[in-house]
């Protein structure tokens, strides 16, 4: 399956909302610390509900640790910013790619977007007047597409 990545979340409801989204698409859920907030906070155990149990997530120390695994892996890297030329529906995904997404407040730091070990940088479009898509939103936007590119393949 597919693997969804948050860079340094910020507000647990998101990460609550991406774990219940990964445990409904059988996507693996790494997030990449610091984060700002505890996996025991009320707000991720609110908004994941009864989802945690069923979505495999993987934590990373940091965004070193987590460019290792990836590479020692060599899975696939497609960095989600909002400056990308390349659209996330031209990408033909592959089952263990890694969709990675930054933070709400700033996305991915330009040095994680653009780092060796990404494979491409994609964009889900907007219009020009707007900055960025609610982080769960987002994410679920790409998983979506990727999953559909496999006939939704396990449903």
């Amino acid at each position: 399956m597919f693997r969804l990545a948050l860079h340094t979340p910020e507000i647990p409801p998101n990460t609550g909302n991406v774990i219940r989204l990964a445990a409904n698409t059988g996507a693996e859920l790494h997030l990449v610390r610091p984060l700002g907030f505890s996996l025991d906070d009320a707000a991720v155990r609110r908004a994941g509900l009864d989802y945690r149990d069923l979505a495999d997530v993987v934590v990373h120390t940091g965004t070193e640790a987590f460019a290792e695994w990836v590479t020692d892996r060599g899975a696939r890297v497609f960095a989600f910013t909002t400056d990308a030329r390349t659209r996330y529906t031209d990408v033909a995904y592959v089952p263990g790619d890694m969709l990675l997404f930054g933070r709400e407040s700033t996305g991915l730091p330009p040095q994680v977007g653009r780092a060796s070990w990404v494979t491409d940088r994609v964009a889900l479009p907007m219009r020009p007047s707007n900055r960025s898509l609610n982080l769960a939103n987002a994410a679920a936007v790409a998983v979506y597409e990727a999953w559909r590119q496999h006939g939704f393949s396990g449903t």
